[in-house]
């Protein structure tokens, strides 16, 4: 087994010169916009998946794929020569769903907009489904008694206040 960081600067490497052979080597007339997203390798070594976007319509996609399973051969010498390993990785070509991934995560996002704004203008006309002020307030005994008609005059002064038996 080959250590993870030789394995990444493989992939790095390989990366690059995948670029530049579709930008300068590969005459294909159906190779669209293609742009290399990431390449990984294997702990051996022995193989190298690249993933890859097209720019485009379906169709053009499928084109793209076509014109670039045509060129494996092409890229995998240009990566041999290139590449300072004892053995030259064999190459896939993988299409990324990073576009796909991004343009469903930004409908998602929108649809959250959409009810976060529907919710903000139901709460500007909603009321209260029981009292304004669901608290409970302290009791106010006298004014309970008062009301009751419960009023003794006798323990109280002419304010209210309670006086005791001695005064």
């Amino acid at each position: 087994m080959v250590d993870a960081a030789r394995a990444a600067k493989m992939a790095d490497r390989i990366k690059v010169i995948v670029a530049k052979t579709l930008e300068r080597g590969i005459r294909d007339p159906r190779l669209g916009f293609v742009t290399i997203t990431d390449v990984r390798v294997t702990g051996d070594l022995q193989h190298a998946s690249v993933f890859y976007t097209v720019y485009g319509s379906d169709e053009e996609r499928a084109e793209s794929a076509a014109a670039l399973t045509s060129a494996t051969g092409l890229v995998r010498r240009e990566v041999g020569k290139n590449l300072t390993a004892r053995l030259t990785p064999s190459i896939q070509f993988i299409p990324d769903g990073i576009p796909e991934n991004a343009a469903l995560i930004d409908s998602l996002l929108t649809e959250a907009h959409q009810r976060d704004a529907s919710v903000e203008a139901l709460k500007k006309t909603a009321k209260y489904a029981g009292d304004e002020d669901p608290y409970v307030k302290p009791r106010d005994i006298a004014a309970e008694e008062e009301a009751a008609g419960f009023d003794d005059d006798d323990d109280d002064d002419d304010d209210g206040h309670y006086v005791s038996g001695n005064a």
